[in-house]
């Protein structure tokens, strides 16, 4: 699609804060107003139209899409979306390990049990740890009280964990990526780890490479999308 606009501005909309272009305020995929909750977060949106060239490149508008599903998704369906959320708790990456005695096993709890230590004492839960491939169910009060703490959080909040989660597959590091001061090249290694250690094995391509780099950035853009939201 070719660039159809050339004035692109903020302005407050009933709600918040609204990107126009030419004058005319944007709607989201579902035909709403995608009003933002805070400046800071349409000035970013609207960096991401400023920077289309001639021809309008869809798969930019990293922010945009996370803007769209917090308001066409879980606008109307939050408790919907709360439970597709959990289910990433439930089956967790960092929650399943490698059979004990074998070195990627090693490797696993030395890495993850940093981060899931920490995420029981901040939430007062026990995550039942798994070796193997065989899928176990969590304590029903572990996913009453991440239930609780996704409840806690804004729509727009709860779009970057859906991003977050869905790359990671893993509710643990997307809610850690959005305590302040998170890093998400070390949530993403977290994240990433199997991966790597594959990698170390056998190597990896170009093309490995590139759909990892591009995870990667949009990953960051999630917990960036988050805190700007809030600010």
């Amino acid at each position: 699609m070719k660039r159809f606009y050339k004035a692109v501005a903020v302005e407050a909309a009933e709600g918040g804060w609204q990107v126009s272009l030419d004058g005319r305020g944007i709607k989201s995929v579902g035909g709403r107003p995608q009003v933002v909750p805070t400046r800071a977060l349409a000035e970013a949106l609207a960096a991401e139209w400023e920077q289309q060239g001639e021809e309008i490149d869809p798969a930019s508008f990293i922010l945009r899409d996370m803007a769209d599903f917090a308001i066409d998704v879980i606008g109307p369906d939050r408790p919907g979306t709360i439970t597709a959320l959990l289910r990433f708790g439930e089956g967790d990456t960092l929650l399943y390990r490698a059979e004990a005695g074998e070195p990627l096993h090693q490797r696993q709890v030395e890495r993850w049990e940093p981060l899931l230590k920490a995420a029981e004492a901040r939430w007062d839960i026990h995550f039942e740890r798994i070796e193997g491939i065989i899928a176990r169910p969590q304590p029903a009060a572990t996913l009453a009280r991440l239930r609780a703490v996704l409840e806690a959080e804004d729509d727009f909040a709860l779009s970057a964990v859906n991003t977050l989660a869905s790359l990671a597959a893993s509710l643990t590091v997307a809610l850690a990526a959005l305590q302040p001061g998170s890093d998400a090249t070390e949530l993403w290694a977290l994240a990433n780890l199997e991966e790597d250690w594959q990698a170390e094995l056998w190597g990896s391509d170009h093309e490995a490479e590139a759909r990892r780099a591009w995870r990667l950035a949009t990953f960051t853009a999630a917990i960036g999308f988050a805190r700007l939201a809030r600010t």
